[in-house]
């Protein structure tokens, strides 16, 4: 297997990865069950780059039933070592509206009900992983030279609320996460992060905002169809982001 020089987990909107030349598919048997599909590696910018789309390709994949575990440990038995997660995220504060991108540094978990741990099979060692930080610092600062690089604007910084799903938020919800001090609220977040420490991978979450959270913007409600067309337009950075990354 050749290395990887970094692996992509597209979200909501991003369900193959453009220009990725000579791809080849891996279906990969994991301990914890069945990723959320075949693992695509190809060229790009010269490097070697691993894809993997997490809600599965045709988007039947709600956030509650994604198995992060099993796409971290396929994309880690591949020889992955670095990590972005792209997550399609709803903006609190309110410079971060619809098609802004933020590389948030810090989390909060607000999901249930999840299998959040390696630890959680019978057996296995259990680690209590440090947390404090739970983005790769390095991996941060590259993406930021990158998008300084591409001449693309980026958000340095921020919380993401990580919720259940699939259902959108309440207005309460929201008021409440704003109190804890979420500047963004996503749905697939958690435990994602969380899994990738464990597996000791340099991880960071691209948060492409696709529209204001419930109460924060001008908006009475929220259209599918326009956050989809938000998402589409902050999407199309992604892979010029990632060829700036990779040739950093």
């Amino acid at each position: 297997m050749s290395t990887i020089d970094l692996a992509v987990i597209g979200g909501s909107g991003l369900y193959n990865f453009p220009g990725l030349a000579n791809p080849a598919r891996h279906a990969v048997e994991t301990p914890y069950g069945a990723a959320s599909g075949e693992v695509v590696i190809g060229d790009f910018a010269g490097k070697r780059v691993a894809f993997l789309a997490r809600h599965g390709e045709s988007h039947t994949l709600p956030p509650h039933r994604v198995n992060y575990r099993a796409n971290l440990w396929a994309l880690h038995s591949l020889g992955a070592r670095r990590v972005i997660g792209v997550n399609a995220v709803g903006g609190i504060r309110a410079d971060m509206g619809p098609r802004v991108i933020v590389l948030p540094d810090q989390l909060i978990d607000y999901t249930h009900g999840r299998l959040t741990s390696y630890c959680d099979v019978d057996g296995a060692e259990v680690k209590h992983i440090d947390f404090s930080a739970p983005y790769t610092e390095s991996l941060r600062q590259s993406l930021l030279a990158a998008a300084r690089t591409a001449g693309i604007a980026m958000i340095d910084g921020g919380c993401y609320g990580a919720t259940q799903g699939p259902r959108l938020e309440t207005r309460a919800e929201i008021a409440r996460m704003k109190r804890d001090g979420c500047d963004l609220v996503g749905m697939t977040g958690m435990p994602e992060a969380a899994l990738a420490r464990e597996l000791a991978l340099d991880y960071a979450c691209l948060a492409l905002v696709a529209n204001f959270a419930a109460g924060c913007g001008d908006e009475a409600e929220i259209s599918i169809e326009e956050i989809f067309a938000h998402l589409a337009a902050a999407t199309a950075a992604v892979p010029p982001l990632i060829a700036a990354l990779l040739q950093g």
